[in-house]
C-alpha cells in the first residue's frame, strides 16, 4: 500500500475512534493516553537556578506513571535532561535531588557573613520581603563564590590575561559541573537504553546552532557542558575540534527541533519553559534588566507552536488533496518530489510555563538558595498536578488537527 494510501485509511480510523470518543467523565487517565502516542518527549528551556521548576514537573510525571523516552534540553535544561536520561526510571527523581542539593550550596568557605545568612530562609515563610532580601544575598554569593559542584570564581579575574584561554575569557570555572555529571550520569546507560536525549549548542567560530542528538551520536559529558557554556560566565566547550557556547544563544526552546525531526510520530511533548514571554511593563532599570531576559530567552515558544502547527496542518492538507487526484494522472517525477512532505501524524503539547514570584527580580536565574530551589520545585510539581487533572489535555488530537496545545495558566486566563 502507497504512503498516501495509507495515511488516508489511517484517517478513516480515527474518524471512526473520533466517534465514539469518551465524554468527560469516562476519559481515560493520563498515563493511559500517553500510551496511544508513538513518542513522548520532554523538552526542558534553559534558565538557570529556575531548572529547578522542571524537575517539579518531571517529579509530578513520574508519580503519575508517565515515562518521556525522549528528553530535550539547552543549558540547565540539557544538564536537568542528561540526568533524566542517563538513570534507570526509578533513580531519576532521586538523581534530580541530588543534584540540586548539590549545587545549591555554595562553593568553598563562604567568608562573607551577610551570604550565609541566605540560609535563613529556609526558616521563612515564602514571598516575604524578608525572604526576598536574603535571597537576593544567595544569588550575590553565587556571584561571589559559586555553587558547590556547578562553578568556582577564577582567581585572578579574566582582565588579568589576554591569550584566549578560558581563564582569558570567562570568569567561573566549569570543571566540578564536568565532576558532577560524570558521577550522577550514567553514560553508558544514556547511549545504549533507547532513551533518547537531544541538547542544543552554538558554535562560536561560526554562530551556527546544532544539537548533539545521541539518535546519531554518542553523547559525552563535553556535549551537555557545551548546552550549559554560557559567556561571559563560563568558558567554551571545546567538542571534536570545535568550540561551543550556551545553545540559548541562539535558541533556548529544543521544541521546534523535536517536532520537525523525522519521520514524524505521533508525540505526546511535555514542553517546560522557564521564562515568560509575557508580563508587566517595566518601572525600574532592574526590571527592564529582568525583562529584556524574560523576552530573549522565552525563545517565542507560542509564535513557533503557531508556525510549526500552520506547516502540519498544511502537510495534512496536502496529503488530502492528493487523496483526491486519480491514480496514474499524478506525473512520477511530481508525487515523488512532493512525498516528503507528505504527513498526517499528530502533536500534542502540554505547555508548562514558570510563573515569576512577584519578589523574583532580574537575579532570578542564579538565585540558587536551597529555599529558592525548593520553591521552584514545588511550582512545577504543583503545575504538573494541575495538569494532570486534566485528562483532556493528554488524549490523542483527532487526525488533521496537526498541532493542539494546552497551557494550564492560559485555560485559567
Amino acid at each position: 500500500m502507497s504512503t498516501r494510501r495509507r495515511g488516508a485509511a489511517e484517517r478513516r480510523v480515527a474518524r471512526g475512534r473520533a466517534l465514539t470518543r469518551p465524554t468527560a467523565r469516562t476519559l481515560p487517565a493520563p498515563v493511559e493516553s500517553a500510551g496511544a502516542y508513538e513518542t513522548v518527549a520532554l523538552v526542558l528551556q534553559g534558565g538557570g537556578a529556575l531548572g529547578a521548576y522542571q524537575c517539579g514537573v518531571y517529579e509530578a510525571l513520574h508519580e503519575a506513571g508517565i515515562r518521556p523516552a525522549w528528553f530535550a534540553g539547552t543549558s540547565i535544561g540539557a544538564i536537568n535532561a542528561a540526568i533524566l536520561a542517563g538513570n534507570a526510571p526509578e533513580r531519576r527523581v532521586e538523581r534530580l535531588h541530588e543534584f540540586w542539593d548539590t549545587i545549591c550550596a555554595p562553593a568553598g568557605a563562604v567568608a562573607w557573613p551577610l551570604v550565609a545568612l541566605a540560609g535563613i530562609s529556609d526558616w521563612l515563610p515564602p514571598s516575604t520581603p524578608l525572604s526576598a532580601w536574603l535571597n537576593a544575598l544567595g544569588a550575590w554569593g553565587a556571584l561571589a563564590h559559586g555553587q558547590q559542584g556547578f562553578f568556582t570564581p577564577r582567581l585572578p579575574p579574566p582582565y588579568a590575561f589576554s591569550d584566549g584561554s578560558a581563564a582569558a575569557t570567562s570568569f567561573y570555572d566549569t570543571a566540578p559541573l564536568k565532576a558532577t555529571l560524570e558521577r550522577l550520569v550514567d553514560f553508558d546507560r544514556l547511549n545504549a537504553d533507547g532513551v533518547r536525549l537531544s541538547v542544543g549548542a552554538t558554535n562560536v567560530a561560526t554562530g551556527n546552532f546544532r544539537y548533539f542528538d545521541s539518535a546519531r551520536e554518542r553523547i559525552r559529558p563535553e556535549h551537555v557542558l557545551a548546552s550549559g557554556a554560557l559567556p561571559p560566565a563560563f568558558p567554551a566547550v571545546v567538542v571534536d575540534g570545535e568550540p561551543y557556547w550556551d545553545g540559548g544563544l541562539v535558541s533556548n526552546t529544543p521544541l521546534e527541533y523535536v517536532l520537525e525531526s523525522v519521520p514524524r510520530r505521533d508525540t505526546l511533548v511535555l514542553q517546560v519553559d522557564l521564562w515568560s514571554a509575557r508580563g508587566p511593563l517595566p518601572k525600574t532599570v532592574l526590571d527592564v534588566l529582568e525583562r529584556q531576559k524574560d523576552i530573549q530567552y522565552s525563545s517565542r515558544t507560542r509564535q513557533g507552536t503557531d508556525q510549526i502547527a500552520a506547516r502540519q496542518r498544511l502537510r495534512n492538507a496536502l496529503g488530502l488533496l492528493l487523496e483526491r487526484v486519480p491514480d496514474g494522472s499524478l506525473p512520477a517525477e511530481l508525487g515523488a518530489e512532493l512525498e516528503p512532505w507528505l504527513c498526517d501524524r499528530v502533536f500534542n503539547i502540554v505547555h508548562l510555563i514558570y510563573r515569576a514570584k512577584s519578589y523574583e527580580e532580574q537575579y532570578k536565574d542564579y538565585a540558587f538558595a536551597a529555599a529558592t530551589m525548593r520553591e521552584h520545585w514545588a511550582s512545577g510539581h504543583d503545575d504538573m498536578r494541575r495538569s494532570l487533572a486534566r485528562p483532556e489535555y493528554f488524549m490523542l488530537p483527532q487526525r488533521g488537527l496537526g498541532v493542539v496545545t494546552h497551557d494550564i495558566h492560559r485555560a485559567r486566563g
